[in-house]
């Protein structure tokens, strides 16, 4: 497990796993009065959470699968990446993809942000690459099963 420090400058409580094997913890709108998110638009909703990870970490905030299936709401920018060295405030790029006005209550889970390590690359320019079975192929190559 990871120690991430935060700040918690809203007035919900802070994310937390759901069950012993979640991935995921609930982020919550932190707002002082209801957001309606109209057919297509698109709006940023803070969480009043700053987290300061350890290097070699990224949070990625994600939709919740319920949302997304019940009203047609999605994060944007899907994952959402929040870096290392990063110290405002954590904000959710919400979009109403459905025809209906959606509203966000303060206290909603409105997606879910998972801690994960990565690298960083070096790359390393070649005039050719090695050859794989594969290839090029890509986008639907391998047809419908």
């Amino acid at each position: 497990m990871v120690s991430i420090k935060v700040v918690n400058k809203g007035h919900q409580k802070l994310p937390a796993y759901a069950t012993e094997q979640s991935a995921g913890m609930d982020l919550r709108a932190n707002l002082k009065e209801p957001v309606t998110l109209r057919p297509l638009e698109r709006c940023l909703i803070g969480t009043g959470l700053y987290i300061s990870l350890p290097e070699g970490y990224e949070a990625q905030v994600r939709p919740r699968s319920g949302l997304a299936l019940k009203h047609g709401i999605t994060v944007l920018n899907s994952p959402g990446t929040i870096d290392a060295d990063y110290r405002g405030e954590i904000g959710v790029l919400l979009v109403n993809l459905s025809a209906e006005d959606f509203v966000i209550n303060d206290g909603e889970r409105i997606a879910q942000m998972v801690i994960s390590r990565h690298e960083q690359a070096d790359f390393q320019v070649v005039d050719v690459l090695d050859e794989t079975e594969r290839g090029a192929g890509g986008y639907g190559h391998t047809g419908i099963k």
